[in-house]
């Protein structure tokens, strides 16, 4: 079976920088699963999972454009430290979560204070050109119970 909308996606993956040093990668006991068509994923794996099958192993680079989009320099914003969440003491350089209007978001921490915190709202990977090695594991049709939720249930995917 192709990659089409409305199927879900089990697949393993290696994200790299420019410098090929490794970022982030999936377990190999645990692909992630994704719907695809629905969002969920950056456009530029979401364009090259398009048409792909199982067993199906290639590289894709990802243009920030597709990613995590261009570094906006005017992205410094104050934050009380009490709003910082994932850990308790807070450091330059880290990144915390923060809940918004439109839910949670990452944001790397630039300078504490004892109530404030400047924080950076630009994505870690933004501005990026990323290098993603995947390897699909299988495909199939979706529930309709995943197509009205908009993601994969089930393993590597989301539990309610």
């Amino acid at each position: 079976m192709q990659i089409t909308k409305d199927t879900v996606v089990r697949f393993n993956y290696i994200l790299k920088n420019d410098e090929q040093e490794i970022i982030e990668r999936s377990s190999a006991q645990e692909p992630i699963a994704y719907l695809q068509g629905h969002g969920g994923m950056i456009r530029g794996v979401q364009l090259a999972l398009e048409g792909k099958q199982a067993g199906d192993k290639f590289s894709v680079s990802v243009e920030p454009k597709d990613g995590y989009g261009e570094r906006l320099d005017n992205s410094i914003q104050s934050v009380p430290v009490k709003h910082l969440m994932g850990a308790k003491k807070w450091r330059p350089g880290m990144i915390a979560t923060v809940q918004t209007e439109k839910g949670q978001h990452q944001v790397n921490v630039v300078k504490v204070g004892k109530f404030m915190a400047k924080v950076d709202t630009n994505h870690p990977l933004a501005g990026q050109t990323l290098h993603f090695d995947i390897d699909i594991v299988d495909v199939r049709a979706a529930t309709q119970e995943e197509i009205s939720h908009g993601h994969a249930h089930g393993a590597g995917g989301h539990h309610h």
